[in-house]
């Protein structure tokens, strides 16, 4: 007997496989390098045990914004928020397939027009609504986990979500993990913006993890 899975199923069980940090997880401090045209810039990080973080020990607020962006990206992506919480509004429905097995999942209810690709257990394309744009994401690389996937390369894109223009260049990203302490940190990212033909990289680097 085959067992046919509901959209919402095969959502879930990619949402689910998705790596994130457990209640356990203690917190932990770094130092921070960033690297941009305008500069290389050190800080000191920390993320609590309750994902709450802090940047201190760099003057330069513009690059201290960079940083502060950075632990609010690492720490969303790491939360372990429920099936339920993230998405009990929606309904979910099959879209089309793609030649190399992705399936669409298109969302109705409270995120309608939402929509996701499903691959391998992973959701490898994310198309939705942020704040006043909608973002478009492509996963290329993963790294699977015994407790999880994480995204290794992947790009964004932004568009007007009336006018469903573009706002602005593609952006590709490039993590770098490493399992420390029993957890998986992001030791480095290297960003990628291309706008108008011209390519900006900006490098983080985070060393010396030590956990609360």
């Amino acid at each position: 007997m085959t067992l046919t899975l509901t959209a919402e199923e095969l959502f879930r069980s990619a949402y689910e496989n998705r790596y994130t940090w457990d209640k356990n997880f203690p917190g932990y401090t770094c130092d921070i390098t960033l690297t941009n045209p305008q500069g290389v810039y050190t800080a000191k990080g920390e993320i609590k045990a309750n994902l709450q973080f802090e940047v201190s020990g760099i003057e330069d607020e513009k690059a201290k914004k960079a940083i502060t962006g950075q632990l609010w990206e690492i720490t969303i992506h790491r939360v372990n928020h429920s099936f339920e919480k993230s998405h009990g509004e929606n309904t979910f429905s099959f879209g089309a397939k793609d030649d190399d097995g992705s399936i669409e999942i298109l969302v109705g209810g409270a995120g309608k027009g939402n929509k996701y690709k499903v691959n391998n257990n992973t959701v490898s394309f994310v198309y939705r609504k942020v704040g006043n744009s909608i973002v478009a994401i492509n996963t290329f690389g993963i790294l699977n986990t015994d407790e999880g996937y994480l995204s290794e390369e992947y790009d964004s894109i932004y568009f007007d979500p009336e006018t469903k223009e573009q706002k602005g260049g593609r952006t590709i990203f490039k993590d770098t993990f490493e399992k420390i302490g029993g957890y998986y940190i992001l030791t480095h990212r290297r960003i990628t913006s291309e706008e108008n033909g011209e390519s900006t990289v900006t490098e983080y680097q985070f060393s010396n993890i030590v956990f609360n």
